[in-house]
């Protein structure tokens, strides 16, 4: 009888469901309707973000329509090489650059401060002159915009006509390298201060109300409260949209740019959406452009990991 009952197996203890699990189904089960919501975004982000990164193998392929990607002859990281190896990848690379970084430079704090201003504004009415005034050119047709700017900036144009006062003789001021970058970034600035003001705005509606009013009896001045309860207020905020901004760091419009730029100025113009463009779409060389491409989106993967790792680090607010 022992030796019956010592060779008799063991029984098995019932296995536990996971914690995450039941969280998930308990989950579920109360928010149902907002997981069916997410169907259409998920779809979305499938079809048009993640399904399409299988031709990004073309970049390691010398491509052919006739063949298709698969049966394209594989050739590794030549393409990569021929790149960085090329005349035009420290020219595009550094324009790239630079305009990206004039850009977070003066057009990223330009919604910010016009935020504060509004939101130091009283009077309703021109509140709202100056946030519709603000908010126009981002919804004018970019092709309107390069238009304008065009004509802004020709030798007869508003701009020039400006200078003429002050004795400066009118040119061209697009056929100039040097004087492209200024353009751009400041059209951006025109473009898009009013827009990227929105989300500030609606930051600064939730402080507290009661912090200026304790600022206020403690004779603190409107400078003091902004720099100390404002500020402080809608930094989370700023950050957040810092760290997205640099993970976008060299996607440098390429529409304005191609709509802007001509042979005269590709000097100090010339960026790699516009390269990609010129290579893949006018000179139909597909999988060199799309190595390119593939080298700018994982660049700016790794800047954006960067910043969110720093923002971590530093003020506690991150991404992730």
């Amino acid at each position: 009888m022992d030796k019956t009952l010592q060779a008799r197996p063991a029984k098995a203890a019932p296995q536990r469901t996971p914690d995450w699990k039941r969280r998930f189904v308990r989950d579920f089960a109360l928010n149902k309707y907002l997981y069916l919501m997410m169907i259409p975004v998920l779809a979305y982000y499938a079809v048009f973000h993640y399904a399409p990164m299988y031709g990004a193998t073309i970049a390691f392929k010398d491509y052919s329509p006739m063949k298709g990607v698969m049966g394209s002859e594989w050739v590794g990281l030549a393409h990569f090489r021929d790149f960085f190896g090329s005349f035009y990848f420290w020219r595009i690379l550094k324009n790239t650059l630079v305009i990206s970084l004039l850009t977070l430079l003066f057009e990223f704090p330009a919604p910010i401060v016009l935020a504060l201003l509004i939101n130091e504004v009283r009077r309703r009415a021109f509140k709202r002159f100056v946030q519709t005034v603000t908010y126009m050119p981002y919804f004018i047709s970019l092709v309107v915009i390069c238009g304008m700017v065009k004509d802004f900036t020709n030798s007869g144009g508003i701009i020039n006509s400006a200078l003429t006062v002050f004795g400066y003789d009118g040119l061209a001021m697009l056929q100039k390298p040097e004087l492209f970058r200024s353009i751009y970034v400041l059209s951006e600035i025109w473009q898009r201060i009013g827009w990227e003001s929105i989300i500030y705005i609606a930051a600064l509606m939730s402080i507290d109300q009661e912090q200026y009013e304790a600022a206020r009896i403690d004779g603190a001045s409107r400078l003091k409260q902004i720099w100390h309860i404002t500020l402080p207020g809608i930094m989370p905020t700023i950050t957040i949209m810092f760290i997205l901004r640099m993970g976008n760091m060299l996607n440098v419009g390429f529409e304005k740019i191609i709509l802007l730029y001509n042979p005269a100025i590709y000097d100090t113009a010339d960026v790699i959406s516009s390269f990609v463009y010129r290579k893949g779409l006018l000179e139909f060389v597909w999988s060199y452009s799309s190595a390119v491409g593939l080298f700018n989106s994982v660049f700016n993967l790794l800047l954006l990991v960067a910043a969110n790792y720093m923002s971590r680090k530093v003020s506690e607010n991150s991404l992730w």
